[in-house]
């Protein structure tokens, strides 16, 4: 961190600041060592804290779903299994009402995942703010971001993933001649207004990726925001503030693991519709 005592500009900036790799204005290759330095690297740079953090709570999520069926029982079930029993089958039941009975292979797990793997990164933001960036700063690290959620290149990923998941459903099952009639022909079913119908299709499948990206993003972004502001209070201040923050943050953080869940399948049940607009 820039300084012994930053000031609360550069202790915000430094919080939001990722551990990015890639290539400097030199060309050189290496690590950005400020935000400055960040917005100066290419298109190729990554996010190595986002990579380092979604990776390994994806692997923490393996590991209990892995963990939990292992150790499955008809008899009286543990806490492991009770808890991923009543995950699957709360998807399960989402699922059922949204999407139905179609046959898909892929819509179960996809949705258990995303529910199961969102939380465990929102969560990460109930962590204090300067336990793990100060551990990562002791080692040598100067910037460790820990929410992936709060990267809108985590969160558009996700969602751009989904998307190409959506085109590929309505290629499949509507077929590419429907599909493109339907970008012309929807919502005025009139030769003139071809056009404009193709304008508002377009624009309507752009802005949902969009949409189920960000959505994600800005809820946690503002969350961990107000975490760094409230650290930012004396300390006898931080503790009235931030417990009850922290109690409503729990709610923003398992609400948002379901939206994004349950618009995976709303989109991927558009995308198996065959009736008519």
């Amino acid at each position: 961190m820039a300084g012994d005592n930053p000031t609360s500009q550069e202790y915000i900036q430094h919080h939001l600041t990722n551990l990015t790799y890639g290539q400097h204005p030199d060309g050189s290759w290496g690590f950005a060592h400020s935000a400055e330095e960040v917005g100066q690297m290419g298109f190729w740079a990554i996010h190595v804290d986002t990579m380092f953090w979604s990776i390994g709570l994806g692997i923490v999520f393996l590991a209990l779903f892995i963990s939990g069926a292992r150790r499955a029982t008809t008899g009286v079930p543990g806490g492991l299994q009770n808890f991923c029993e009543m995950t699957v089958e709360f998807v399960e039941d989402n699922i059922t009402q949204v999407f139905g009975n179609r046959p898909n292979a892929i819509i179960g797990p996809l949705s258990l995942t995303i529910l199961v793997w969102v939380f465990l990164m929102n969560c990460m933001d109930l962590i204090p703010v300067d336990v793990i960036p100060q551990l990562a700063l002791l080692a040598g690290v100067e910037h460790f971001k820990v929410v992936p959620t709060t990267d809108p290149n985590a969160t558009l990923g996700m969602s751009i993933g989904v998307f190409f998941l959506v085109l590929y459903y309505n290629f499949k099952i509507k077929g590419p001649i429907k599909f493109t009639a339907g970008l012309f022909t929807h919502p005025i079913p009139h030769w003139s207004m071809y056009w404009f119908n193709f304008i508002l299709e377009v624009v309507d499948m752009i802005a949902k990726p969009l949409s189920h990206g960000l959505r994600l993003f800005g809820n946690l972004y503002a969350g961990e925001m107000i975490f760094i502001l409230i650290a930012l209070l004396p300390f006898y201040a931080q503790w009235v503030l931030s417990l009850p923050w922290a109690l409503f943050h729990v709610i923003i953080v398992s609400l948002q693991a379901f939206v994004f869940m349950i618009l995976t399948i709303v989109y991927l049940t558009q995308a198996h519709g065959t009736e008519e607009h």
